[in-house]
């Protein structure tokens, strides 16, 4: 018999990568954050194809990838002094910003806001990929709506299958978590969700003096601050590393299996179950956040009761970490 093979649907053609944009298809695209869901930002048709196909709400806006801070101008209304003083630091890299649109800015883009979230990726794919297709790509992370985001090709493949026309294979993601987004839109700026670019470095810049967001003042709706997303299908329960073994003690008689996600090393004794799957985290915030999504993605796969994470330290360079381990850990019904 005959064996029919399987359309490639990942690979590095970036030529046919931009050509499937420009057609209004979804081309999966690598970042140094994580993979995206990619779509031209100027063609409706096509980001009504990534809403449906991520199951979005359509009043959750997504970030708009750019080649360069030279596109700010076609985005932007005003674009201030602080927005290339940041970007002359952080860009191409995992920093978004927020302005306020231009009137041709389509309402599917920013959620039905006045304001855009626009950045320049760092990574060579990406950038050679918005390069050869000559405008803004918008591109919010490659999963199913709120689940784990994906940091590997085969991910996204996993993910959406024949919904997307092709993958653009860029290897493992170098951050691993989305990027700090800052409203750049209104009086003074805040950091609306946290990522690997801390507080500390942000107010590095001259006259920034960046916040964090006040969750009782008004705010642009911004990407990936639901209080339940990065969720993986298995309940994710944070636990402090003072009382893991007292947790782990609690389920030891139960027929509950669990997964842990913890600095320290498994130990098989009266106080941890020996059927307890175990992953030992990195003790610095960049490798924590590299691996934070394969590592939770692996736990889910073994289909286990509960996922139990070591909380992380509450410092400002884990902060971005902080803010998806606990939204992850809150289940839809819980908002």
């Amino acid at each position: 018999m005959k064996t029919i093979a399987k359309p490639m649907t990942i690979g590095l053609d970036v030529e046919r990568a931009a050509q499937l944009l420009k057609q209004g298809l979804l081309v999966g695209m690598p970042t140094e954050t994580v993979y995206g869901l990619a779509a031209d930002a100027s063609n409706k048709d096509a980001l009504v194809r990534l809403f449906s196909a991520k199951g979005r709400p359509t009043n959750h806006p997504v970030i708009v990838h750019v080649a360069s801070v030279d596109a700010l101008p076609d985005w932007a209304v005003e674009v201030p002094k602080l927005a290339y003083d940041l970007a002359e630091r952080f860009w191409p890299g995992p920093l978004t910003m927020i302005f306020k649109k231009h009137a041709h800015v389509l309402y599917e883009v920013t959620g039905g806001q006045e304001t855009v979230a626009i950045r320049v990726p760092r990574h060579e794919v990406a950038l050679s990929l918005l390069q050869k297709f000559g405008g803004g790509i918008a591109a919010p992370s490659a999963n199913r709506f709120g689940k784990l985001s994906p940091t590997s090709a085969s991910d996204v493949e996993g993910e959406f299958g024949d919904a997307v026309a092709y993958v653009l294979d860029g290897g493992t993601c170098e951050v691993g978590i989305e990027s700090t987004i800052v409203d750049l839109s209104g009086a003074q700026p805040r950091v609306l969700r946290p990522g690997m670019l801390s507080l500390e470095q942000l107010n590095q810049i001259e006259g920034l003096h960046a916040r964090n967001r006040d969750e009782a003042a008004s705010a642009p709706r911004a990407p990936g601050t639901l209080k339940s997303h990065y969720s993986p299908s298995t309940p994710v329960k944070l636990v402090s590393g003072a009382n893991l073994d007292s947790v782990l003690s609690e389920l030891k008689n139960s027929s509950k299996k669990a997964a842990v996600l913890s600095f320290k090393t498994k130990r098989d004794n009266a106080t941890q179950q020996a059927n307890t799957a175990w992953i030992v985290a990195p003790g610095d915030p960049d490798n924590y956040a590299r691996k934070l999504y394969s590592s939770l993605r692996q736990l889910d796969n073994l289909e286990c009761d509960l996922i139990i994470v070591e909380e992380v330290p509450s410092t400002d360079s884990w902060s971005g970490i902080q803010d998806r381990l606990q939204r992850a850990s809150v289940r839809e019904g819980d908002q």
